[in-house]
């Protein structure tokens, strides 16, 4: 039995720029409209649902609320607020600024300065153009202010990387198509290319790629002083993409750390670390082991247990089990980004350091 299709939804700066669109021409008609129609950089003409509709003498306001489609996003349902004014008789002007729940930039390597508002630049264009578009026939000389909010976005921004980026004060408005692809890796690596981004902006030329926040912490634990914060990179399940972006944005050293599992897992060959091979990668474990003498006695070991987590254990944390994995982990991970200088950081899991080298 086929699965159903999944989703397609849009990013925050779809829903931003729609919504500023539909508070601009409630302005200039002087009447409430309950959907609004957009251009976005992936697909023309299309529609969006506004609520919250509100109409002065100086301006209108309103909401699109964000659907993410079937894609995981802290910002699914979230409330993306446009609020545009306009005072008569002043420079012909249209400013866009952030307002409730938008971040503002605080660190070098983003896509926009440090202290502007955290509205990348392809949203930035899409506010601009739909804004305009409504605008575009005005006599009177006006400035017009373009304000973009969300109202829980200071408590969501919590359950993202924007503070370790140096996005404080709530969320950032994304978005290069206009369009959400569901279950895509999208939200990760375009965080990851920022991440990187940044921790080149920093100075330093290692980067640390860690599996989660465990093997972060042990990283950081071990590496104090070292590397500034900014260099740590939670890589999640995005290993191969994490690599090869640190080659092709010229990162000189990358750290991988991640527990025995993990590792395990790159080792083998996963590009994506979520992929469901247990079995297998404990087979191919076992067939390292029974290759060299240090190790051969874990190959039943390995072809018995039922995680890689159990073998790490039952050996007793063997040194040269670990230290396998992790030169295997090392191979494949210049396999993939061979122009990388890699070294390998196996955390315990107890937040203990086991391997590194």
């Amino acid at each position: 039995m086929s699965k159903a299709p999944l989703k397609y939804g849009f990013t925050t700066g779809a829903c931003a720029a729609a919504a500023a669109k539909g508070a601009a021409l409630m302005l200039r008609d002087r009447r409430l409209i309950d959907e609004v129609e957009i251009n976005l950089p992936a697909a023309n003409g299309v529609k969006f649902r506004l609520h919250g509709q509100h109409l002065t003498a100086n301006g209108a306001a309103c909401y699109v609320v964000k659907d993410a489609g079937d894609d995981p996003d802290v910002t699914n349902g979230a409330e993306i607020h446009a609020d545009v004014s306009v005072e008569f008789f002043t420079p012909h002007a249209i400013v866009l600024q952030g307002g409730e729940g938008i971040g503002r930039v605080t660190k070098p390597g983003l896509a926009v300065k440090p202290g502007e508002w955290a509205i990348n630049p392809v949203p930035r264009s899409m506010i601009f153009e739909g804004v305009k578009e409504v605008l575009a026939m005005r006599c009177i000389p006006a400035t017009f202010t373009i304000t973009i909010s969300i109202p829980n976005g200071r408590e969501l921004a919590k359950k993202t990387l924007n503070e370790r980026l140096g996005i404080v004060g709530g969320l950032s408005i994304l978005g290069t198509t206009g369009i959400v692809k569901p279950i895509s890796t999208k939200a990760w690596t375009d965080t990851l290319d920022c991440a990187i981004d940044v921790a080149l902006a920093s100075g330093s030329e290692t980067v640390i790629l860690s599996t989660g926040r465990t093997s972060e912490l042990v990283a950081d634990k071990k590496l104090s002083g070292q590397c500034p914060e900014e260099c740590y990179v939670m890589m999640g399940d995005h290993v191969g993409y994490a690599l090869q972006a640190c080659e092709h944005k010229g990162v000189k050293e990358v750290i991988v750390a991640g527990q025995f599992a993990k590792l395990l897992k790159i080792a083998c060959g996963h590009e994506q670390t979520h992929v469901s091979s247990s079995e297998l990668d404990l087979q191919e474990l076992a067939r390292w082991c029974a290759a060299a003498p240090a190790t051969a006695r874990f190959e039943q070991l390995c072809q018995s247990a039922n995680t890689a987590r159990q073998v790490l254990v039952d050996s007793e944390y063997d040194a040269s089990l670990m230290e396998l994995v992790c030169r295997r982990t090392r191979a494949a991970a210049v396999t993939m980004a061979p122009e990388l200088s890699v070294r390998v950081l196996l955390a315990g899991y107890h937040g203990e350091m086991l391997y590194f080298a």
